[in-house]
């Protein structure tokens, strides 16, 4: 991976409560976080006292590194999400300077954990669709905006493989959203839905309550039967 490539942008716990209605049972499981980039969802559930493991490629660089890949890009980001904002839903956020200043108390407070947590095993740089755990160590893995959201950049078969791989390594997968970067549901959800469901594993679209990307309310939830 080329750090250069990588646009970090980091959710809060409580997004991640939203975007995968995960309940008090939900939390007090082993959670595996796919994808979770610079978030504080691990950080701020290991205070709680949860079990979280996240996994990310980004993790095989230090967190300089990524401090300094964060305020690079973040100019821009901000400019692009400017340029977007009618594509989005401001009920919670408020603006985009009001977003910034959220996402980047969510990426520092991941800065702030992550060397220890590296150290305690809690952050392990990995990538879809090939991921270094055994099978079902999991109870359930949640992927937030990697899958379906990037259907022009990752094909039909590289979704799938991921699914299975996350199906794989825990008994239950959510995966938010569903709908691709123009807000339209994910040209590739069909085929990996049917698939999964040859596959014996139970599939759904369930609501969520989180709100801010138009067209955005729905996620992918399989189940091994």
């Amino acid at each position: 991976m080329d750090l250069a490539n990588v646009v970090p942008w980091g959710r809060s716990f409580e997004e991640y409560q939203k975007m995968f209605g995960l309940s008090d049972d939900d939390l007090n499981k082993r959670i595996l976080g796919c994808g979770d980039g610079p978030a504080s969802f691990n950080a701020e559930a290991t205070e709680r006292g949860y079990q979280i493991i996240s996994c990310d490629p980004v993790y095989q660089f230090n967190v300089e590194e990524i401090r300094r890949r964060i305020d690079e890009v973040y100019p821009e980001i901000m400019a692009k999400m400017q340029q977007g904002a009618d594509s989005y839903i401001w009920d919670s956020l408020g603006s985009v300077e009001q977003l910034g200043k959220v996402r980047m108390a969510a990426m520092s407070r991941f800065l702030s954990d992550f060397d220890i947590g590296r150290q305690q095993g809690r952050y392990v740089p990995a990538s879809l669709p090939s991921l270094p755990f055994p099978d079902f160590e999991f109870d359930l893995a949640l992927c937030s905006h990697f899958l379906f959201l990037y259907s022009d950049h990752v094909d039909a078969a590289a979704h799938l493989a991921s699914m299975r791989e996350l199906c794989r390594t825990a008994s239950e997968v959510r995966v938010f959203p569903v709908v691709s970067l123009d807000g339209k549901t994910s040209r590739h959800l069909d085929f990996v839905m049917t698939a999964l469901a040859d596959d014996g594993i139970a599939v759904s679209l369930q609501p969520v309550s989180y709100r801010f990307q138009k067209g955005s309310t729905e996620m992918l939830v399989a189940k091994s039967v």
